[in-house]
Protein backbone atom coordinates (compact mmCIF):
# COMPACT_ATOMS: atom_id res chain seq x y z
CA UNK A 1 0.00 0.00 0.00
CA UNK A 2 2.91 2.35 0.68
CA UNK A 3 4.31 1.71 -2.83
CA UNK A 4 0.85 2.19 -4.37
CA UNK A 5 0.37 5.57 -2.61
CA UNK A 6 3.85 6.71 -3.69
CA UNK A 7 3.15 5.74 -7.30
CA UNK A 8 -0.22 7.44 -7.15
CA UNK A 9 1.28 10.66 -5.80
CA UNK A 10 3.97 10.66 -8.52
CA UNK A 11 1.35 9.92 -11.14
CA UNK A 12 -0.86 12.77 -9.94
CA UNK A 13 2.10 15.17 -9.88
CA UNK A 14 3.07 14.15 -13.43
CA UNK A 15 -0.50 14.66 -14.67
CA UNK A 16 -0.66 18.07 -13.02
CA UNK A 17 2.60 19.13 -14.69
CA UNK A 18 1.34 17.98 -18.10
CA UNK A 19 -1.97 19.78 -17.56
CA UNK A 20 -0.16 22.99 -16.58
CA UNK A 21 2.04 22.82 -19.69
CA UNK A 22 -1.01 22.17 -21.88
CA UNK A 23 -2.86 25.09 -20.29
CA UNK A 24 0.09 27.44 -20.86
CA UNK A 25 0.32 26.29 -24.49
CA UNK A 26 -3.39 26.94 -25.02
CA UNK A 27 -3.18 30.37 -23.39
CA UNK A 28 -0.22 31.29 -25.59
CA UNK A 29 -2.14 30.11 -28.64
CA UNK A 30 -5.18 32.19 -27.68
CA UNK A 31 -3.02 35.25 -27.16
CA UNK A 32 -1.27 34.67 -30.51
CA UNK A 33 -4.63 34.32 -32.32
CA UNK A 34 -5.78 37.62 -30.83
CA UNK A 35 -2.76 39.33 -32.39
CA UNK A 36 -0.58 39.63 -29.30
CA UNK A 37 2.80 38.00 -28.89
CA UNK A 38 2.87 35.70 -25.87
CA UNK A 39 5.39 36.71 -23.22
CA UNK A 40 6.12 33.15 -22.15
CA UNK A 41 6.45 30.06 -24.30
CA UNK A 42 6.18 26.63 -22.65
CA UNK A 43 9.46 24.75 -23.07
CA UNK A 44 8.56 21.69 -21.06
CA UNK A 45 6.83 20.71 -17.86
CA UNK A 46 9.27 22.60 -15.63
CA UNK A 47 10.86 25.24 -17.83
CA UNK A 48 9.54 28.49 -19.26
CA UNK A 49 11.66 30.59 -21.56
CA UNK A 50 11.34 34.30 -22.20
CA UNK A 51 11.50 35.78 -25.66
CA UNK A 52 13.52 38.98 -25.28
CA UNK A 53 14.43 41.14 -28.27
CA UNK A 54 18.16 41.61 -28.63
CA UNK A 55 20.01 44.62 -29.95
CA UNK A 56 21.19 44.18 -33.51
CA UNK A 57 24.95 43.70 -33.49
CA UNK A 58 27.10 46.37 -35.11
CA UNK A 59 30.82 46.32 -35.72
CA UNK A 60 31.52 47.62 -32.21
CA UNK A 61 28.54 45.85 -30.60
CA UNK A 62 26.72 49.12 -29.86
CA UNK A 63 23.39 50.37 -31.25
CA UNK A 64 23.59 52.79 -34.14
CA UNK A 65 22.92 56.51 -33.71
CA UNK A 66 19.65 56.04 -35.59
CA UNK A 67 18.49 53.27 -33.23
CA UNK A 68 19.49 55.34 -30.20
CA UNK A 69 17.67 58.39 -31.61
CA UNK A 70 14.48 56.40 -32.24
CA UNK A 71 14.58 55.03 -28.67
CA UNK A 72 15.13 58.54 -27.22
CA UNK A 73 12.17 59.90 -29.21
CA UNK A 74 9.97 57.04 -28.04
CA UNK A 75 10.92 57.65 -24.39
CA UNK A 76 10.44 61.40 -24.72
CA UNK A 77 7.02 60.95 -26.31
CA UNK A 78 5.87 58.52 -23.60
CA UNK A 79 7.07 60.83 -20.81
CA UNK A 80 5.47 63.92 -22.37
CA UNK A 81 2.14 62.29 -23.24
CA UNK A 82 1.53 60.62 -19.88
CA UNK A 83 1.22 62.49 -16.58
CA UNK A 84 2.42 59.40 -14.69
CA UNK A 85 4.72 57.07 -16.64
CA UNK A 86 6.44 53.97 -15.26
CA UNK A 87 9.19 52.21 -17.18
CA UNK A 88 9.34 48.71 -15.73
CA UNK A 89 10.14 45.06 -16.33
CA UNK A 90 6.85 43.47 -17.37
CA UNK A 91 3.52 45.26 -17.08
CA UNK A 92 1.14 46.16 -14.29
CA UNK A 93 -0.65 42.81 -14.58
CA UNK A 94 2.56 40.72 -14.69
CA UNK A 95 5.57 42.54 -13.25
CA UNK A 96 8.73 40.61 -14.08
CA UNK A 97 10.86 41.65 -11.09
CA UNK A 98 10.29 42.43 -7.44
CA UNK A 99 11.21 46.09 -7.78
CA UNK A 100 8.76 46.60 -10.65
CA UNK A 101 6.11 44.78 -8.62
CA UNK A 102 6.74 47.11 -5.67
CA UNK A 103 6.43 50.16 -7.94
CA UNK A 104 3.09 48.87 -9.27
CA UNK A 105 1.88 48.21 -5.71
CA UNK A 106 2.83 51.75 -4.61
CA UNK A 107 0.99 53.36 -7.52
CA UNK A 108 -1.94 51.01 -6.99
CA UNK A 109 -2.12 51.98 -3.31
CA UNK A 110 -2.41 55.62 -4.38
CA UNK A 111 -5.22 54.73 -6.78
CA UNK A 112 -3.77 56.86 -9.58
CA UNK A 113 -4.03 56.39 -13.32
CA UNK A 114 -0.67 55.66 -14.89
CA UNK A 115 0.87 54.14 -17.97
CA UNK A 116 3.60 51.54 -18.11
CA UNK A 117 6.19 50.54 -20.66
CA UNK A 118 7.71 47.05 -20.58
CA UNK A 119 11.41 47.64 -21.20
CA UNK A 120 11.90 43.89 -21.75
CA UNK A 121 10.01 44.24 -25.02
CA UNK A 122 12.35 46.82 -26.54
CA UNK A 123 16.09 46.38 -26.07
CA UNK A 124 16.88 49.86 -27.35
CA UNK A 125 14.48 51.59 -24.94
CA UNK A 126 15.75 49.35 -22.13
CA UNK A 127 19.26 50.68 -22.68
CA UNK A 128 18.42 54.27 -23.56
CA UNK A 129 15.99 54.96 -20.69
CA UNK A 130 18.93 54.66 -18.29
CA UNK A 131 20.81 57.36 -20.20
CA UNK A 132 17.68 59.50 -20.59
CA UNK A 133 17.20 59.71 -16.82
CA UNK A 134 20.84 59.33 -15.83
CA UNK A 135 19.64 56.55 -13.50
CA UNK A 136 21.10 53.03 -13.78
CA UNK A 137 18.19 50.87 -12.65
CA UNK A 138 14.63 49.92 -13.53
CA UNK A 139 11.83 50.72 -12.67
CA UNK A 140 11.82 54.44 -13.35
CA UNK A 141 8.92 56.75 -12.56
CA UNK A 142 8.17 60.03 -14.35
CA UNK A 143 5.49 62.42 -13.12
CA UNK A 144 4.51 65.39 -15.28
CA UNK A 145 7.61 64.90 -17.44
CA UNK A 146 10.00 64.86 -14.47
CA UNK A 147 12.02 61.85 -13.41
CA UNK A 148 11.27 61.09 -9.75
CA UNK A 149 13.31 57.95 -9.18
CA UNK A 150 13.32 54.21 -8.91
CA UNK A 151 11.67 51.77 -6.55
CA UNK A 152 13.41 52.83 -3.32
CA UNK A 153 12.73 56.51 -3.91
CA UNK A 154 9.10 55.74 -4.81
CA UNK A 155 8.67 53.86 -1.52
CA UNK A 156 10.27 56.69 0.48
CA UNK A 157 8.11 59.30 -1.25
CA UNK A 158 5.01 57.16 -0.74
CA UNK A 159 5.70 56.77 2.97
CA UNK A 160 6.28 60.50 3.44
CA UNK A 161 3.26 61.51 1.33
CA UNK A 162 5.44 63.34 -1.21
CA UNK A 163 4.54 60.96 -4.05
CA UNK A 164 0.82 61.53 -3.62
CA UNK A 165 1.40 65.29 -3.53
CA UNK A 166 3.54 65.23 -6.69
CA UNK A 167 0.96 63.18 -8.59
CA UNK A 168 -1.98 65.32 -7.42
CA UNK A 169 -0.08 68.45 -8.43
CA UNK A 170 0.61 66.97 -11.87
CA UNK A 171 -3.04 66.02 -12.38
CA UNK A 172 -4.27 69.53 -11.41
Amino acid sequence: TKLRSTLSAASVKDKMMRATTTLLSLLSLLVAIDGFRPVFKPAGPRALTRSVPRMAPTADGMPTEEETGVAKQKIKKLVEENKVMLFMKGNRMFPQCGFSNTAVQVLGALGVEYETFDILEDAFVRQEVKTFSNWPTIPQLYVDGEFLGGCDIMVEMFESGELKEAIEEAKA
